[in-house]
């Protein structure tokens, strides 16, 4: 039995503990389904281009610990997650497994297999690499059927059918798939996609379907491959395998034991001469940065300028107390978007030890919803039904029924809201609904959308959360905001929120940091509009001409 290396066991986040032994020397009567996988990709399969051209493949130790975990799990695998940096053979790896599945140990009768991939151009990198494997061995030739031009491939001996796929070519419908893996699913962006969803769905006819996703880390949390990915770590699904290898977060760029973690065929087929000379220049130029992390030590590194770094967010996600709403001040951040997208209506307090709790009420229309879910590829169905969301009746967000809505809910939870921060836009409409539901508030504070006041708020809330003291419960409509909010800076260094350069809602998190503002360190500094002072000014004005 061959001790796993450290980095190899590491990387193992859900699944049991693979056992490799020497699968080339027992005899076939006592391998494993996983071994024979292996037997036949090393007997029958040779590389299929680079240095190594032409030669058997030899699988890494990480390629033999992933097929014994998925074909030998006791519990039996329907999904199965591979994730390392680049150049790690990834496009190979899957190429192999669907000729296991062709014609190897693997093939069923009649069954349709297939590869997925966002563009075409990398869904016919799996395919050429197939081809080129099979046009290496006259036994292979004679086995199979490969039509180029439908990037197919028929598995003679059983009549498997070989697919690649592609989300642009919109091809994924009407099949009825019992393995599908999906290539690059990092770049994926939101927690849905309407084509890997096809993929999923059309595997419902067999009894013992197989996903398999192998990637590099997709920069965001809220991307569909991090949120598969932490979920599996998460639940520890006796049906998932998961095997992530990714450097330390914080990891320098040129620690030679960081790369190993997120290379693991670095010194076999990943040269470390290339690797060193990327991660080099990447060290030296701070805009390459991001890139190297996420590409090269597999990291999970936005490539743009992301407001909130992800570690520190996911530092903050205690749940709130409803205790501290109730026996502090309670201030509200409210944005109303626009009528048929999301209104955020966010409560923040600060309790004895200057911990600022976050309690979201978010809103959208009913009417349009699946549409909306789509187009911002984010399950606001689920949100609804689980409570984090709120459904208005009809197409547009009545601000009457909002008003009402959030009076009422208030008072349930015997909360009083003291300070008002709000987006001016639409501000009348509300205010004049908000007064006919008896929804009042003492303080109200206009906050322009601008570089000017949202500079000091994003500061007060970026400080707050480095230091520990917000709670914001990993609600999921702030976790999908701070994944996805981008901050952008005039020539004098000072920052904003912009909605434009993103294609997720960032509502939720702009209502959260304006009424952090009211309650945290920057309260000293906000230009308040008090309305009982206002009143007794106005009083005191009229009484002085009227002496006049």
């Amino acid at each position: 039995m061959a001790r796993l290396a450290d980095n190899v066991r590491a990387a193992v986040k859900c699944g049991p503990i693979p056992k490799l032994r020497d699968f080339q020397t027992l005899p076939l009567e006592r391998l494993t389904r996983g071994e024979r996988v292996c037997r036949f990709i090393t007997e029958y399969l040779k590389v299929p281009e680079g240095a190594l051209v032409g030669q058997p493949v030899q699988l890494a130790p990480f390629q033999q610990a992933f097929i014994v975990a998925v074909y030998d799990n006791p519990k039996g695998t329907r999904k199965a997650f591979l994730s390392c940096a680049r150049k790690n053979s990834k496009t190979t790896t899957i190429a192999m497994l669907l000729l296991a599945h062709i014609i190897g140990p693997e093939a069923k009768q009649n069954t349709q297999i297939a590869s997925a991939a966002a563009s075409r151009e990398q869904a016919a990198l799996v395919f050429h690499a197939a081809e080129k494997m099979i046009n290496q061995s006259t036994e292979l030739r004679q086995l199979t059927r490969i039509v180029p031009s439908g990037k197919r491939i028929i598995g003679l001996t059983r009549n498997v059918e070989y697919k690649a796929l592609s989300a642009e070519a919109g091809t994924a419908l009407g099949m009825s798939l019992a393995l599908a893996i999906c290539d690059e699913l990092g770049i994926v962006r939101g927690p849905s996609s309407p084509f890997i969803d096809a993929i999923t769905t059309s595997q419902g006819a067999h009894e013992n379907p197989l996903l398999i996703g192998i990637s590099t880390q997709a920069p965001s949390d809220a991307d569909m491959l991090s949120v598969w990915l932490d979920d599996a770590e998460r639940s520890q699904d006796p049906h998932t395998i998961s095997h992530l290898y990714q450097a330390d977060s914080g990891a320098d760029l040129l620690d030679k034991k960081q790369w190993r973690k997120a290379n693991p065929a670095l010194g076999l087929f990943r040269l470390e001469k290339d690797l060193e000379e990327q991660l080099k220049q990447a060290a030296r130029l701070p805009s390459m940065e991001a890139s190297a992390r996420n590409l090269l030590l597999n990291q999970r590194i936005s490539l743009i300028n992301l407001f909130l770094a992800p570690a520190a967010w996911k530092a903050n996600s205690a749940k709130p107390d409803i205790g501290v709403f109730r026996n502090n001040k309670v201030s509200m951040g409210l944005d109303l978007s626009a009528r048929q997208d999301l209104t955020a209506a966010v409560l923040a307090a600060k309790d004895e030890d200057g911990v600022v709790h976050l309690l979201p009420f978010v809103y959208t229309p009913q009417a349009g919803l699946e549409e909306r879910a789509l187009r911002d590829r984010t399950p606001y169905a689920a949100w609804v039904r689980d409570g984090y969301m709120i459904a208005v009746p009809g197409t547009t967000i009545d601000y009457d029924w909002l008003a009402a809505d959030l009076s009422k809910r208030l008072k349930d939870l015997d909360i009083r809201v003291h300070t008002i921060e709000f987006d001016r836009w639409r501000w009348e409409l509300f205010q004049k609904a908000a007064d006919e539901a008896g929804l009042r508030f003492d303080v109200i504070n206009p906050v322009g959308q601008g570089y000017k006041d949202m500079s000091p708020r994003l500061e007060a809330f970026e400080s707050l959360l480095l230091q520990g003291k917000i709670r914001h419960g990993a609600h999921p409509l702030l976790n999908m905001s701070a994944a996805n909010a981008i901050a952008t800076f005039d020539p004098a260094g000072n920052r904003k929120l912009d909605k434009s350069k993103t294609t997720s809602r960032i509502d939720p998190l702009v209502a959260s940091v304006m009424a952090c503002y009211a309650v945290g360190e920057g309260q000293a500094r906000a230009v308040q509009f008090d309305v009982r002072a206002v009143i007794g000014s106005l009083a005191c004005c009229a009484i002085g001409l009227a002496l006049l």
